[in-house]
């Protein structure tokens, strides 16, 4: 069966034999070694430097860093203009109520990429906003927002930006040399090819200095002080620390970031070109899209329930459209072990079904 959901994804059989490794203890040496690597090749993926970066790990889904980093990042006198477009800035601004953060969010249609005349104008109308986040790949429907252009306002004003990269890092290009940039958030079983169960936070060590301790679990201060003295302060998800070191390694092996990029946009393109030869449209042009995942609109006719069970009657899992979009679209990605020839054989089955 081949995911071509939006996470976790088809794993190489590199990544799934070293599930199979020794069993460590978390508190030996030989765990530790498997942390420090994991969070060294964490940092270079886009070559940062690692005394001004630092990746801090946890065992959770992508969700557990970014709320890590959101209730960590946000001081306790500042306040956080959340930029939402999909359900993933939604989530970060029920985050921040949860925390009792300080917020507003500024909401968008979920078809429209941020305003930032829009979003300019808020910020100047409140001088105590502190921090902004958004969502870098909004896989609700597909777009990649523009966090340059939204890390430029944040430095003319002074502000600090968090990202939840949780389906771009791996694999769209990432500006981590923006001052505004404080930290990014993401996940192992995304563009990197690992498993469910590990997660991170990419935090400049300046921004760490002025973190607020809001939780328990998931403090990222704690966690980010810890690992850097070779300890943890929780049991963490040892086999799934195992396949995010393997998938680091195959991804610097394969090119690193920009050769995933280029491989994702190829496969990319070609299910678009398919599926538009099918009379089956795009939601958005390929422009604002990320290469990870399309959204495309469900063929008249077609519910997404029959979609969904023919092809994968046929080998491939799809996903459905969030909220009210669910009766318009369905999404695919081509994150994973995943080939053309894969894609000339879902878009095979798109043409018998078509039929």
């Amino acid at each position: 069966m081949l995911l071509l959901n939006p996470g976790p994804v088809t794993l190489t059989e590199r990544v799934r034999n070293s599930l199979l490794q020794t069993d460590l203890c978390h508190r030996e040496s030989e765990f530790f070694d498997l942390q420090e690597e994991a969070r060294t090749r964490l940092v270079d993926v886009y070559g940062l430097d690692p005394n001004e970066w630092q990746a801090v790990l946890m065992t959770g889904s992508g969700t557990a860093a970014v709320e890590s980093m959101t209730a960590a990042l946000v001081p306790r006198d500042g306040k956080l203009l959340v930029v939402e477009n999909g359900v993933y800035g939604e989530r970060i601004a029920q985050i921040a109520t949860q925390y009792g953060i300080a917020h507003e969010a500024l909401k968008h249609d979920w078809m429209d990429a941020p305003d930032l005349e829009k979003i300019a104008r808020h910020l100047d109308a409140d001088k105590s906003f502190t921090h902004v986040a958004v969502i870098h790949h909004e896989t609700t429907t597909g777009r990649l927002n523009d966090i340059a252009a939204l890390g430029a306002l944040c430095r003319e004003r002074g502000l600090r930006l968090l990202v939840d990269g949780v389906s771009s890092f791996g694999a769209e290009p990432i500006d981590f040399a923006d001052a505004s940039l404080d930290a990014l958030a993401a996940t192992a079983n995304k563009c990197l090819h690992g498993v469910p169960g590990a997660s991170f936070v990419l935090v400049r060590r300046a921004a760490l200095a002025r973190a607020a301790s809001r939780t328990y679990y998931l403090d990222l201060v704690r966690l980010a002080r810890l690992q850097d003295q070779r300890n943890t302060p929780f049991t963490p998800s040892v086999h799934a620390y195992y396949a995010l070191v393997e998938a680091l390694r195959e991804l610097a092996d394969e090119g690193g970031w920009r050769a995933r990029h280029a491989g994702y946009a190829a496969l990319a393109e070609q299910v678009r070109a398919g599926l538009a030869a099918r009379g089956i449209g795009s939601v958005l042009p390929a422009a604002q899209s990320s290469v990870v995942l399309r959204a495309y609109r469900l063929p008249n006719g077609l519910a997404y329930a029959q979609l969904h069970d023919a092809l994968k009657a046929r080998g491939f899992v799809i996903y459905a459209g969030q909220g009210g979009l669910s009766a318009e679209l369905f999404r695919i990605s081509t994150m994973g072990n995943i080939g053309a020839a894969d894609i000339d054989r879902l878009l095979q089955g798109f043409s018998d079904l078509m039929r």
